[in-house]
């Protein structure tokens, strides 16, 4: 079995670090609505900049599952980097096997603290982010599953509603739009794509799935609230797309796929199998 680290407040801050001086180098213009519907900041001693060894989490008490959507393949990077420069909280993301095995990704991963979703079962992953909710860390969850090629919300999985009923703390949606034009399913990164990119960022309203909840209906609100804060992107983006742009839903005149389209793409695709391990 290869050496893995153990999680390093240190490793996570050059991680992010990383991010902000990338975002710098090709002047993504980042935008943000709904900032007040995140949590409170953290004390000035628990920011970006507090001395060696501060802590950077919440309180007991005051985790959440942040519910970001998945068009592309930085969006969970600009939600990261949202929540860190508001009150330099580290999100744990719900991390594959495939990934925490991989010999470059594998110590990164242990590092940063995330949740490992094993091969067979991901009973353990859920158990250890519940317990993380509990002692006031943020869950970080991509609820689609996987890109949604129609760049639109596509159904969600009811991990995150289920985790933060059982927890009993709030759940953040973060839709992300224009994150996707850089780098995302089918379109790799591209440096004239990224160079001044507008990114829309939008903080849906917070809401704490409560005991005896009907799963589906709440996973569905979820749902919905991701797709809102994703209007809400496109209606303020700064950039007009050309007619049968691929990066807009063909819904706006856009050139990707409808949602019947994605739909029978996605189940001729199958489920996605788990790599093997490497021995």
């Amino acid at each position: 079995m290869s050496w893995r680290p153990a999680p390093s407040d240190r490793f996570y801050r050059v991680i992010v670090r990383t991010g902000q001086a990338l975002r710098w180098l090709f002047r993504i213009r980042v935008v943000v609505t709904g900032r007040e519907h995140l949590p409170p900041a953290l004390p000035d001693n628990a920011r970006d900049g507090a001395p060696q060894g501060a802590s950077r989490h919440p309180a007991p008490g005051t985790g959440a599952v942040v519910a970001i959507t998945h068009f592309g393949y930085l969006d969970f990077a600009f939600a990261e980097l949202l929540l860190w420069q508001h009150n330099g909280a580290q999100m744990r993301f719900l991390i594959t096997q495939g990934a925490a095995d991989h010999w470059f990704a594998g110590p990164a991963v242990s590092a940063a603290g995330h949740v490992v979703v094993g091969y067979d079962t991901g009973a353990h992953a859920y158990d250890a982010a519940v317990q993380k909710l509990r002692e006031g860390e943020y869950i970080a969850i991509l609820p689609e599953a996987g890109v949604s090629r129609s760049f639109q919300v596509r159904e969600c999985k009811t991990g995150a509603v289920r985790m933060a009923a059982e927890a009993g703390v709030p759940i953040i949606p973060v839709s992300v739009w224009g994150a996707h034009r850089i780098m995302t399913r089918h379109h790799g990164f591209s440096p004239l794509r990224a160079w001044r990119a507008p990114v829309r960022v939008h903080v849906g309203e917070p809401f704490t799935p409560g005991p005896g909840l009907d799963v589906p209906a709440a996973t569905e609100a979820l749902r919905e609230a991701l797709q809102a804060g994703i209007d809400v992107g496109i209606a303020e983006f700064p950039l007009k797309p050309a007619p049968g742009a691929w990066w807009m839903p063909a819904a706006l005149g856009g050139g990707a796929p409808p949602e019947e389209e994605r739909q029978r793409l996605d189940e001729a695709e199958g489920p996605r199998r788990a790599r093997s391990r490497r021995r």
